[in-house]
């Protein structure tokens, strides 16, 4: 087998295989051999068909089909030969099959690019600090209540916190637009479900008033046509309701699990949540301006095989968002485009990671793994239980492992970076965890 490589960009490469034919003939005769053992035909025992019979009556299809075979078989010889690492499947360009004494094609491909790591000096990280305080267990607490509150009608004003039962048409330059009218619309003022003003301009209405809003469409709405559009929305409110809250008292707290220790165990285990919840938001904003830098510390070519393959990835990630919704989704709705630049950035680091698991000569630390495992254990009733599961399962046991792997690579990068403590509140700490 002969291989010639031209190098078309910095990651192209178009490579031409010639085959003998003499391969290419073993394999089609051992082919019609095996097809004659089990061929049925008019007029012949099974397994007593003439080859010539067979070649005559299946040579073509046969042929075709060894050689798709060995074109898939030789490619991959040809890239080991040539110490090339393919980047995606290839695109086979042209097939030369005569009858002469060999046979040749044509593969066109990406490879993987060669990763060099810069240094990592230069990333700069911000590490919040922060801690729970009984004002954030009290608002939590109070947050609680409100997920169980119950409602009643008022014919008071409305205020932060009530909900309103409305009707609603809005209309960009008088033009009526796709999602903008709606009739007993539940809305809890604060809660920013509507655009910036919406909520704030209902404050103070009153069952049965009807109100024009003048509102401005924000410069990132996921709507192209109604990004920084001026509106005016005509509001009816039907209803206006506010919150009663549950008192904290045995029927409260069982509800949360609590049977012993009253509202002390209550608190102490509202408590232990939120700082679990802190102590993770805390890691991933720290993970994430370590990665970030890693990115943009490093200029490198992403193959756009593996740009498609992480377009895919997140395209289907967002159908699963979707849920039962997901059948009524045009998947023209989501180009590639919406997705590209996140795709690419996934790509680049996945490069990057991979370069510093080989470069650093990292592996899995068994101790990290089962400290993470334990960790998810102990919000379970059973935590041995849900350790052997872990333990036990070779597909969750593999997840676990490359989260630490990561995580491990996060701590290489921190070693190297710039990293500066900044003290923030609780809330500052969650609420990117909460908006995203």
């Amino acid at each position: 087998m002969q291989v010639s490589v031209e190098i078309t960009s910095s990651l192209e490469r178009r490579m031409t295989i010639t085959v003998p034919a003499t391969r290419v003939d073993s394999e089609v005769n051992e082919r019609i051999t095996k097809t004659a053992r089990t061929v049925r035909m008019d007029g012949f025992r099974p397994g007593k068909v003439p080859l010539a019979v067979v070649k005559k009556r299946f040579g073509a299809s046969i042929r075709q089909e060894a050689m798709g075979d060995l074109i898939r078989d030789c490619f991959y010889e040809a890239v080991t030969q040539e110490k090339l690492s393919p980047a995606g499947m290839p695109t086979i360009e042209s097939i030369k099959d005569e009858g002469d004494d060999s046979v040749a094609f044509v593969a066109s491909f990406e490879v993987y690019p060669e990763v060099k790591l810069g240094s990592l000096a230069g990333i700069t990280v911000e590490r919040p600090v922060a801690t729970v305080s009984d004002a954030d267990v009290d608002k939590m607490v109070d947050t609680l209540r409100r997920q169980r509150a119950t409602w009643t009608d008022t014919a008071e004003a409305a205020k932060d916190a009530d909900r309103l039962d409305i009707d609603f048409d809005g209309s960009v330059d008088g033009e009526a637009f796709e999602g903008g009218a709606a009739k007993g619309f539940s809305l809890v003022l604060g809660s920013k479900r509507m655009i910036p003003g919406f909520e704030d301009q209902l404050v103070g209405a009153k069952a049965g008033d009807e109100r024009s809003l003048n509102v401005t469409f924000p410069d990132d709405y996921q709507a192209e046509a109604l990004k920084g559009k001026a509106a005016v929305f005509k509001v009816k409110v039907n209803t206006v309701q506010t919150p009663v809250l549950p008192e904290i008292n045995e029927e409260f707290l069982k509800a949360f699990g609590i049977t012993d220790g009253g509202v002390d165990k209550f608190r102490a285990d509202v408590r232990k949540n939120m700082e679990r919840e802190l102590k993770q938001a805390i890691k991933t904003n720290t993970k994430n301006q370590a990665l970030d830098g890693l990115v943009k510390a490093h200029s490198i070519d992403v193959p756009k095989a593996m740009i498609s393959n992480e377009i895919q990835r997140l395209r289907e990630n967002m159908f699963k968002q979707f849920g039962g919704n997901a059948k009524n989704i045009n998947p023209e709705m989501l180009p590639d485009e919406l997705f590209a630049e996140q795709a690419k950035r996934s790509a680049s680091l996945g490069l990057l990671v991979a370069e510093i698991i080989r470069s650093a000569d990292l592996k899995v630390d068994a101790t990290r793994v089962k400290a993470l495992i334990d960790e998810i254990a102990e919000s379970y009733e059973t935590p041995s239980e849900v350790v052997d599961w872990y333990y036990g399962n070779k597909e969750q046991l593999q997840q676990v492992e490359a989260v630490v792997l990561e995580d491990q690579v996060v701590d290489h990068i921190l070693a190297a970076a710039q990293v500066s403590d900044k003290a923030v509140a609780y809330e500052e700490v969650l609420r990117p965890q909460q908006q995203g």
